[in-house]
């Protein structure tokens, strides 16, 4: 290290916070960490070196609120800044006035990250790198209907609407024929505008069964960057992942390869710093970039798991002010990875289910990690996301991985409230899961087959 991190905030909660304070204490860097009053009694709250309450508990009072977070940063004289994913971790304006007020933002420049969330913005960045992207507009829908009619039926039909500033799944909307086109553009920008307070809008061709395939990266400010494979997070509902692996099932060496080396040229050639996140679509053996995620992922552990190298501590050390500690010949991929995104909410209706934990027990065993920041007595709060932690289970093949994965599922106990876990239970003993090569309808499909048969019975 340089070591000119020497108390670094952490402006997050739940797993990734404690998550971040673990890196933290292998670099011998103090932590504070920040909670709102609903999370006083979290775990990290009570491992940090200090802890400062930033305000009640709905988000925008205090995990979203900026002033809190740099003035608990100046209160507490840190000099780092942690964002963590979801919440600030994206937010251009955030990382500008941290290091504007003399801090050291973990994660790339304002710029960058103004640059990759504009989704147009992005595409145009990365065709300009020659990373591969799903046909569309190029460039914002425009007025008038007679370009839009135009544009519409040379990318084809069925397409796809999407909103510049959207994320998460939302300000999207599927048009399947050309009648739909003007009345679902209407449709959209005004979601758009309400979501985001941007309703400007693109169009691209919508595949009809792609896999969600994603590569993570690693760049210092010197120029240097590196992949560290790919991720397959097709098992979604809602445009929101549930399960994710690596390496994804499939693609072959020399297309890893060639779409890893293709990230590391767009992310020198756009200066980026820290680690980020390529997703793309992949179907029939082609790769479509869809969006950067210039921040932390919650699937982290799948690539640190093959890869053997702790994203958190790089990407700090990255911050500090070092160059990368290893060239791409220095990584090599070891076995399979699963992760299983582990919920408070009701397996079959998907409504979050807040309160308190009578038992929790921790899956354990070769090969299986547990990333969860909850323990027995502790009271799931109502104002957050309702994850609570990842079940990751590492096998030297895939199908190794899957079975510590249903073993650790099996293992886990948390009463008290309802959990997804009878939901991952079923899906990692589902043949065309076990299989391999899912496509991203494939979750919600089966759910909906399901739901019917239930219905049937009854």
């Amino acid at each position: 290290m340089t070591n000119q991190i020497k108390k670094l905030v952490i402006a997050n909660r739940g797993e990734i916070a404690l998550r971040i304070l673990r890196a933290c204490r292998q670099l011998e860097i103090l932590t504070v960490a920040l909670y709102s009053e609903a999370d006083r009694d979290s775990k990290y709250v009570r491992l940090a070196d200090e802890s400062v309450c930033i305000g009640p508990p709905p988000a925008a009072e205090s995990y979203l609120n900026i002033a809190s977070v740099i003035a608990a940063a100046e209160v507490t004289q840190a000099n780092a800044v942690h964002p963590g994913y979801g919440f600030l971790s994206e937010n251009a304006d955030f990382a500008e006035q941290v290091e504007q007020s003399g801090f050291i933002f973990v994660g790339p420049s304002a710029k960058t990250i103004r640059t990759m969330g504009d989704k147009i913005s992005a595409i145009a960045a990365m065709r300009a790198a020659g990373v591969p992207c799903v046909p569309g507009s190029d460039g914002p829908i425009p007025e008038g209907t007679d370009e839009i009619i135009k544009i519409a039926r040379k990318i084809g039909f069925p397409l796809m609407i999407k909103a510049s500033g959207g994320g998460g799944g939302k300000g999207m909307r599927v048009v399947r024929r050309e009648a739909e086109l003007l009345e679902s553009i209407h449709a959209t920008r005004k979601e758009a505008q309400a979501a985001f307070g941007n309703g400007v809008l693109y169009m691209e061709r919508f595949l009809e069964k792609p896999r969600h395939v994603e590569f993570q990266v690693l760049a210092d400010a010197f120029g240097n960057a590196v992949h560290l494979g790919d991720r397959d997070c097709s098992m979604q509902r809602r445009h929101q992942k549930v399960i994710e692996e690596a390496p994804a099932p499939g693609v072959t060496d020399q297309q890893r390869n060639e779409m890893g080396w293709c990230c590391v040229q767009a992310c020198m050639q756009i200066g980026y710093r820290g680690v980020g996140t390529f997703e793309f679509l992949y179907q029939g053996g082609e790769f479509f970039f869809i969006e950067m995620n210039t921040r932390i992922q919650v699937e982290h552990p799948v690539t640190e798991m093959i890869t053997g190298i702790d994203l958190l501590q790089e990407q700090i050390r990255v911050a500090d002010g070092e160059k990368l500690r290893f060239a791409q010949a220095d990584i090599h991929f070891r076995g399979h990875a699963f992760e299983c995104r582990i919920n408070a909410e009701d397996p079959k209706t998907f409504l979050p289910c807040p309160g308190r934990i009578s038992q929790y027990h921790m899956a354990g065993g070769p090969g299986v990690r547990v990333d969860s920041h909850v323990y027995s007595n502790y009271t799931v709060p109502p104002y957050y996301d309702s994850m609570i932690g990842k079940i990751i289970t590492h096998g030297m093949h895939r199908s190794e991985a899957l079975t510590r994965m249903n073993g650790a599922l099996q293992e886990m106990v948390i009463d008290g409230i309802k959990t997804n876990l009878p939901l991952h239970r079923e899906l990692v003993q589902d043949s065309k899961f076990i299989k391999g090569g899912c496509d991203i309808h494939y979750l919600e499909k089966t759910l909906l087959k399901n739901t019917s048969r239930k219905k049937l019975k009854k």
